[in-house]
């Protein structure tokens, strides 16, 4: 497409395949506020049941009715590691504001129809995913590098794994993501794959077009 098509394009709107997409990932965007997001899991010796660390969007969850994270705090004591505690996490403040703002796109790009509204909430939809991943990825490497320097325990600095499995010290930490992830993912892939269709669709009537 030239330019003058692809602004034909932007100005165009979505049909109700499209949008029934969009409701779609609006749903999906909606339950990551009761699930969690991210999921780490310390073993060890002493832990053979693991201490478990759920991340939501908006606070911290401790496995074991919230005493799992009192005992890593414990732990994170005696090498120097700052508590983790929902206060030190700003991301906490911002995230639901952002992810209820991105609903609301969303919404707004069904209700007007709007091919440029659907591609906006796009862009905007990867940057938000792009920059919480380095967020929460800077966020580690902090605390596994501020470490205090008069610690009971001396150990060197180091990072927790944001994917996968890491050896820190006797412990086993395992870091995955969770269904509230997995949910956002599958929202931004609705709204790709919505865009995608109207793509086509424009594609055809313009080829039909031509035809004529």
């Amino acid at each position: 497409m030239d330019s003058t098509t692809r602004g034909r394009f932007l100005d165009g709107t979505i049909d109700g395949r499209a949008r029934l997409m969009v409701l779609a990932a609006v749903a999906l965007l909606a339950v990551t506020y009761v699930l969690p997001l991210w999921n780490l899991t310390m073993f060890a010796p002493q832990y053979p049941d693991g201490l478990r660390l759920d991340i939501y969007s908006h606070a911290l969850e401790g496995g074991n009715n919230g005493q799992d994270v009192k005992e890593i705090n414990v732990l994170n004591h005696y090498i120097g590691m700052r508590d983790l505690v929902n206060e030190s996490f700003v991301e906490f403040q911002w995230m639901p504001f952002v992810i209820g703002a991105l609903g609301l796109l969303m919404l707004r790009a069904v209700v007007h129809g709007s091919v440029a509204a659907l591609l906006d909430v796009v862009m905007i939809f990867i940057y938000f995913g792009a920059f919480s991943t380095w967020s929460f990825g800077y966020k580690l490497y902090r605390y596994g590098h501020d470490l205090a320097p008069d610690a009971a325990i001396k150990v060197a600095p180091f990072m927790p794994p944001m994917f996968g499995h890491r050896q820190i010290a006797n412990f086993e930490v395992y870091s995955y993501p969770r269904a509230g992830t997995y949910a956002m993912v599958a929202a931004i892939l609705l709204l790709v794959a919505a865009l995608g269709w109207t793509w086509v669709r424009a594609r055809r009537a313009l080829t039909t077009a031509d035809a004529r």
